[in-house]
């Protein structure tokens, strides 16, 4: 008997050896002897199971540093199994970072908003290899970064180690920028990551219990409850207003003797919170922190930040005034790393802010080098620039005199070229780059022509049009996804070239620009209330905007596992509320 069941085995074994697709059946027997068939289309992940039989091809590697927006959206949407991709990064998850505000008080739990990278990987069946790492420097020359653990090494050794690339991704996010504020690393709170959102989420709970301690005095606990928020921009606006909420429908049950201390202060250096909004969406919000009694105090720069307190200088009086507070949080913009800064300056951008790339997210100076998300930014190309190229290409005929006709044939690569062109012609309401240079001679185009100084000075505002994109998920999500799939077509259009005419040679350019799409932005002001200003100028603020962006951010969580956790995280706090142990 014992020889029949391992002759059994052993069929078994070599079927499942030789044909793969068998192993995706399996049959679960129960106790009283049913049984149950399950089909599962699992994939062996890294292709560890790859016929060895087959000629092995050396794959190009890519390495990805971060997984942020930018590098998860290019990880979760590469489908070529012909590269090699190694990912090196502090955090071996992606993280939703839209909703940390909302875990810094307890709305959303922070296992909610994250979801481990190597799931989003091992969906698309790519030879993949993950490092928890911090890169420190990049040496483009021999095409490596160096690197080195974020653990405690506690087994001896050298830690750091490289890792060479073909093409490198660049994707490592920014960090808070603190203007050289003194005291704000060592005292201020910050809200990029979240291992920041738990620290507030404790730091709020300590000071309700030191406030609740019999030997405070009433100075005292005023001091601690009051809780200040630098910036005025959507991270600081939308922490503000989960502080207040939590504050006042959860802790004030919990701490009654408590609630005559409480306070909350924003502080802004401009004029207005939320100016980068509609005018209609800024001035609802101000309303109501006014009415929720969240004391705003614009044109306020802060100057340093105590332990205790924190000095601002006011822009309309020079007054230098102190302000006790119990915790705050800096929320100001972004900042350069300095890894990034001390490649910055080896690849000749020193004298920038922002590392540059070009319309394609290629850094600027260097081969197979991209960098997308908050580290880097376009630097557009003018027109003005090109423009003796430009009109070289169209004029064919080398007459040096341009008709409509000569423009036809360019017309759609400069404007996909160019994208400030397209900008200038809506803001001028025009329906064509026919109707520009007719708007600018005065008369039909088809029954003039232009030379080469008519031509500069019809497109001498175009350039006037360029900006900058934001440094919001939204953007990064779009270059990922944008970058992925220029790495599943390279081969394709290796062969054939689908981007605009090269001005300056001959041929195309390998891929079309990036384009960036704004699909528009919300500001959750707290009370079940959320502003929206979506495209073609359409702004929604109230209750029924707060339940558009539930649906929205539902949709945009990255698994359908964090979409249920944190749905479910909605659903407990309209029936329980928040949770206040400190953990």
């Amino acid at each position: 008997m014992r020889g029949s069941y391992y002759t059994f085995y052993q069929r078994a074994s070599h079927a499942f050896r030789d044909y793969p697709s068998l192993s995706k059946l399996v049959v679960i027997c129960t106790i009283s002897g049913g049984g149950l068939a399950a089909y599962s289309d699992v994939r062996p992940f890294g292709n560890v199971y790859a016929d060895a039989a087959q000629p092995a091809i050396k794959k190009k590697k890519v390495v990805v540093l971060g997984t942020g927006w930018a590098g998860t959206s290019f990880l979760k949407n590469l489908k070529d199994p012909s590269f090699d991709i190694q990912v090196v990064s502090p955090c071996n998850y992606f993280a939703f970072t839209p909703l940390l505000p909302s875990v810094t008080v307890g709305t959303v739990e922070a296992r909610s908003v994250v979801e481990p990278i190597r799931n989003i990987v091992r969906k698309n069946n790519l030879d993949f290899g993950f490092k928890e790492a911090e890169c420190y420097k990049i040496d483009t020359v021999n095409k490596k970064v160096h690197c080195k653990p974020t653990q405690n090494n506690s087994m001896g050794g050298k830690e750091e180690f490289t890792v060479d690339y073909d093409y490198l991704i660049i994707a490592m996010g920014a960090r808070a920028n603190t203007f050289n504020t003194p005291g704000v690393v060592e005292n201020a709170h910050f809200l990029k990551e979240v291992e920041d959102a738990l620290r507030i989420r404790r730091s709020i709970i300590d000071c309700f219990e030191k406030a609740s301690l019999p030997s405070v005095n009433e100075e005292e606990k005023k001091r601690i409850l009051h809780f200040v928020v630098v910036g005025g921009g959507p991270t600081g606006v939308e922490f503000a207003a989960e502080l207040h909420d939590f504050l006042h429908e959860d802790l004030i049950k919990l701490y009654p003797d408590l609630e005559k201390y409480i306070s909350i202060t924003l502080l802004e250096a401009g004029d207005h919170i939320l100016n980068m909004f509609d005018k209609r969406i800024t001035a609802f919000a101000e309303e109501k922190f006014q009415r929720d009694g969240i004391s705003v105090k614009y044109g306020s720069m802060v100057v340093k930040v105590a332990d205790k307190s924190i000095t601002l200088k006011e822009r309309s009086s020079g007054e230098t005034k102190h302000i006790p507070y119990g915790m705050v949080v800096w929320s100001t913009g972004i900042g350069t790393r300095p890894v990034i800064t001390d490649f910055m300056k080896q690849i000749g951008q020193g004298n920038r802010r922002v590392m540059a790339t070009d319309e394609w997210l290629r850094v600027e100076g260097v081969p197979n080098v991209y960098a997308l998300g908050d580290c880097a930014t376009i630097n557009q190309r003018r027109v003005l620039e090109d423009i003796a190229a430009i009109f070289s290409k169209a004029d064919k005929s080398g007459s040096g005199k341009l008709n409509v006709e000569d423009f036809n044939e360019v017309i759609k690569d400069i404007i996909e070229r160019y994208p400030q062109v397209e900008i200038h012609l809506k803001s001028k309401k025009l329906k064509n780059f026919v109707q520009l240079l007719e708007t600018h001679q005065g008369e039909s185009a088809k029954q003039t022509t232009l030379d080469i100084e008519k031509f500069k000075s019809a497109l001498s505002e175009v350039d006037t049009k360029m900006k900058s994109l934001p440094p919001t998920a939204q953007v990064a999500a779009q270059q990922g996804e944008y970058l992925a799939e220029c790495f599943n077509r390279m081969k394709e259009c290796d062969e054939n070239p689908e981007g605009p005419i090269r001005f300056r040679d001959s041929g195309r350019h390998r891929f079309k620009p990036f384009r960036y799409k704004h699909l528009g932005q919300f500001a959750p002001l707290g009370g079940e209330q959320t502003a929206a200003q979506l495209p073609g100028d359409w702004v929604s603020i109230g209750h029924s905007t707060q339940w558009l962006w539930y649906s929205v951010y539902a949709s945009k969580l990255v698994s359908w596992r964090t979409r249920f956790l944190v749905v479910g995280d909605w659903g407990r706090r309209f029936v329980f509320g928040r949770d206040s142990s400190r953990i």
